[in-house]
């Protein structure tokens, strides 16, 4: 007895009820799962987060910059129907620097959106900075892209660097090896990212505002995966994510390690997929049992005058579409296909108009958002399989 009023002396203030010590440890989020597809064992979830419930599987759109491009918050919540998005610790960081950020009230606070935030790690940016790098056991000591200052990145002080953004998914610092790397670098990779993780957890002091994700590794070699995995498990962390694949390989070397990591992560935690963003990986990963995927794709291909259909890709620069009266997509519901024609958009694009840019970024993200909600739909009448086959023609991946 005396032992349980040891633990239950941590009062709140102002006279809020007793809590214990467990109860402020919880995990700042949770996975529910709902329901999943007896075609495929696809999952169909609620992600319970500090900013609201996300219903899964999820594609996050990236605010890599704090800002979803060309985006305001409330076109992504009341246009595209985002529930999440994905911003960069490597980016925010240099600019406008993490501690700004913490000063204004957090990412939420600077950028004013009240939903949910996941911040990636900025491991894959600082390892995709080549010659601009070196990696120790310590940690990473890289120059900006920016303007070539020097800079360090371990574990440790990208946990300083998350918790002062606030977000309320905040990843691991991994090592990201490039595809093709050797048997025997992605081994001590691997390894180092797992020391990396355990760093990072005992680092993190925010447990109950923030969920720490880590980040499997071991490239394309199964054994390694599977090893990491088990690694990640024994730290207890409150969810976990594939890195490393959707780097260059094959959609057959792609589906491989999908398919064999994600059935042995934990059944009752968020599976994240990371950089995954066409439909046809979104449907795989949701089909594998993967609850959430972000990927960059659809504003920058935005950029470059090209939307995702339900048929297939229109590029809407292309001289066909001069005189074309329709909708980008007469199936779609956003914005922009309820009130603009491919003609017009085109003549946006072509005269390098920002209102191109943003309408075809509203379609894009809309499309995506749209697929995932169809998808849960799918899982939920245990149909996702056949689905995937009515897409798959429909979109022009099979004939």
């Amino acid at each position: 007895m005396e032992k349980e009023n040891t633990i239950r002396m941590s009062v709140t203030k102002r006279g809020d009820p007793l809590v214990t010590k467990e109860e402020k440890m919880k995990p700042a989020v949770t996975y529910e799962l709902l329901h999943e597809c007896k075609q495929t064992g696809a999952r169909r979830g609620v992600l319970h987060t500090p900013h609201g419930d996300i219903q899964t599987p999820v594609f996050m759109p990236v605010g890599t910059q704090a800002t979803v491009k060309s985006m305001t918050p409330e076109e992504l919540k009341e246009e595209i129907k985002a529930e999440i998005i994905l911003s960069n610790t490597y980016h925010l960081y240099l600019r406008p620097g993490s501690k700004i950020v913490r000063e204004a009230g957090g990412l939420h606070q600077f950028m004013n959106w009240d939903r949910p935030i996941l911040t990636d790690s900025g491991g894959f940016q600082v390892f995709s900075l080549g010659d601009l790098r070196t990696i120790s056991e310590e940690g990473v000591t890289f120059k900006s892209h920016l303007d070539g200052s020097k800079h360090f990145f371990s574990p440790e002080s990208v946990m300083e660097i998350e918790e002062d953004l606030g977000a309320d998914i905040i990843m691991a610092f991994d090592e990201c090896v490039e595809h093709g790397a050797s048997y025997e670098y992605t081994k001590q990779s691997m390894e180092r990212t797992t020391r990396w993780a355990k760093r990072c957890k005992e680092a993190h002091t925010t447990v109950d505002k923030q969920a720490l994700f880590g980040i499997i590794q071991g490239g394309f070699y199964k054994d390694l995966r599977e090893k990491s995995v088990q690694d990640l498990i024994a730290l207890d962390l409150p969810g976990y994510a594939i890195g490393g694949i959707s780097v260059g390989e094959t959609k057959e070397e792609f589906l491989d390690v999908l398919q064999y990591t994600a059935p042995m992560m934990p059944k009752d935690k968020p599976r994240y997929l990371m950089g995954v963003g066409t439909p046809d990986y979104l449907i795989e990963a949701a089909m594998a049992g993967i609850d959430m995927c972000d990927c960059v794709l659809p504003t920058r291909i935005a950029r470059n005058g090209t939307a995702m259909t339900s048929h297939g890709k229109v590029v809407v620069r292309n001289a066909t579409y001069e005189r074309d009266w329709g909708p980008l997509d007469a199936q779609c519901d956003c914005y922009t296909c309820q009130n603009y024609t491919r003609a017009y958009i085109r003549h946006l694009v072509k005269t390098n108009e920002i209102l191109g840019d943003r309408l075809l970024s509203i379609h894009n993200l809309r499309f995506l958002t749209n697929l995932m909600e169809r998808v849960k739909i799918e899982i939920e009448a245990d149909n996702l399989a056949n689905f995937r086959q009515e897409f798959y023609r429909n979109y022009g991946y099979i004939k």
